[in-house]
């Protein structure tokens, strides 16, 4: 019986394996072997997460053919990683990729790092801030005063409370977009409302138009729920949308699905502007696709810009722009509370889909959120979180541009995150190094399609001060190492307690 659960073709192969290509050696610098080139590059894919574990790899022939080189460098890259643990093989039914013994196997998305790995690690993997306290605290307990009638019911709500969603619904209205409680669906997380829409309307094999690059977590959903991703590239510096090249690919696409994030774009931090949102919608609607506006970012405005009107505004009757939001990055990613605005029959929709998923979201968590918005506690949350990424953001420019000063990026007027192009460095090979030295950092691909933005990494605003200044000196230290092609000693994690 085959040991392998899916299948990397050659082709595809190749691919990821050509972007993951360094600068050019300096001089005296040694290159390895070919073979052990290729072998360390499945090895780093494998680590990554973009080849799973247990996924066939093409037959020796076939991948030499790809990479135009001879079929003795695949197989002795392959018995190198036999010898290392990432390879098993078996007659009749090929080789397939796999971890050490002892090794965890790598996740695909962006995970937290468990609590017990922090004082040693600076994690710059998970865009998420501690809780604003005392905002935190007070609405549990201003949740658990407004428990008791609830706790006589059944306590499923698949709509979201009523209260949640009409007060939801008012703060769309306040924003200058008229909408009714019958177009709010409360979800848990951003996530689990683009979880839902993509099953609703994407169905597998449906293409889905992607900012390129965009958000890692949803790209990976999308994945796995058998989506075709069509990835758009963003314009330059933070200007926003191509919007020639989004005309483009919903002309000759027609994706079922556009996914879009205009406010403080997760990773590059662009905002885009009201022309181009208008413009976007109106194309989208031509082409027949659903609009999904992904709203996580919207509040975290960090310096002083005037805020375009949302996507929704130029669709309020949400035939066209579904909105998704979430309490999860602007109040707290514990805070598993998100939302869907739409037309009121996607709404149903959603909903009578939901019976056979999560049938509802945690009623003490809506309970606390309803409490922020409704006593004015969320804005003073929300201000206590802009303070606390400002501060981030800044020591973390600072910093960086310190240390690694021909590393470039723009900084964005809000969010929680940089796009670093890294000097000409492989970023899947600086986030291998910096597991090394006590740093974790997600490498561009994560980001994009097939092996795209290899040169990049993604740093959030979740540290500052001298944890920033640590982890910049490790960023510093993982390039050091990747420039001298994984030899240079004497770097190692040292016990940081911030």
């Amino acid at each position: 019986m085959a040991q392998w659960t899916s299948a990397v073709g050659a082709a595809q192969l190749a691919r990821l394996l050509t972007s993951q290509q360094d600068r050019p050696a300096g001089p005296g610098t040694r290159r390895p072997p070919a073979y052990r080139a290729l072998a360390d590059g499945v090895r780093l894919l494998v680590l990554e997460g973009r080849v799973p574990v247990a996924a066939r790899l093409p037959a020796e022939r076939e991948l030499a053919l790809a990479l135009s080189v001879s079929r003795t460098t695949v197989a002795a890259a392959y018995e190198a990683l036999r010898a290392e643990g990432f390879l098993e093989s078996r007659r009749g039914a090929g080789s397939w990729t796999s971890v050490p013994a002892g090794n965890p196997v790598p996740a695909r998305g962006l995970e937290p790092l468990p609590p017990e790995a922090l004082g040693s690690v600076i994690d710059l993997g998970c865009a998420a801030l501690p809780a604003p306290e005392p905002w935190l605290t007070r609405a549990v307990q201003g949740a658990l005063e407004e428990l008791p009638p609830y706790a006589h019911t059944h306590g499923d709500y698949p709509a979201g409370l009523p209260a949640l969603r009409a007060m939801i619904a008012e703060r769309y209205t306040r924003r200058g977009i008229p909408t009714m409680p019958e177009q709010i669906m409360v979800t848990t997380g951003a996530m689990g409302a683009i979880d839902a829409i993509c099953h609703l309307f994407g169905g597998r094999g449906e293409r889905i138009a992607v900012e390129s690059p965009s958000y890692a977590n949803i790209l990976q959903l999308m994945r796995e729920a058998g989506a075709r991703l069509v990835p758009v590239a963003m314009a330059e510096g933070l200007a926003g949308w191509d919007m020639d090249r989004w005309r483009q690919v919903l002309r000759e696409a027609a994706p079922r699905i556009a996914y879009v994030v205009a406010d403080f774009h997760n990773p590059t931090g662009a905002l885009a502007d009201e022309d181009q949102r208008r413009r976007l919608v109106e194309a989208a609607r031509s082409a027949g696709t659903v609009l999904v506006a992904d709203e996580t970012m919207t509040e975290l405005w960090l310096d002083d810009v005037e805020m375009p009107r949302p996507m929704c505004g130029f669709d309020p009757g949400g035939s066209t722009v579904i909105t998704v939001g979430s309490a999860s990055k602007a109040f707290w990613a514990g805070m598993r509370i998100g939302w869907v605005r739409a037309a009121p029959d996607v709404i149903r929709s959603l909903v009578a889909a939901r019976a056979y998923a999560d049938l509802g979201t945690p009623v003490l968590e809506q309970l606390a959120v309803n409490w922020l918005f409704s006593t004015g506690g969320w804005e003073q949350a929300v201000d206590i979180r802009r303070e606390q990424a400002r501060g981030n953001r800044d020591a973390l420019v600072a910093a960086v541009r310190r240390e690694l000063p021909e590393w470039e990026f723009s900084v964005p007027k809000g969010g929680l995150t940089l796009w670093v192009r890294a000097g000409g460095l492989s970023g899947s090979r600086l986030a291998e190094a910096g597991e090394r030295v006590g740093v974790r950092v997600p490498s561009g691909p994560r980001f994009g399609v097939d092996g795209a933005f290899e040169g990049y990494v993604r740093l959030p605003f979740t540290v500052g001060g001298a944890v920033a200044e640590e982890a910049a000196a490790r960023l510093a230290a993982a390039a050091r190492i990747v420039e001298s092609g994984g030899t240079a000693g004497g770097e190692g994690p040292r016990t940081f307690v911030a």
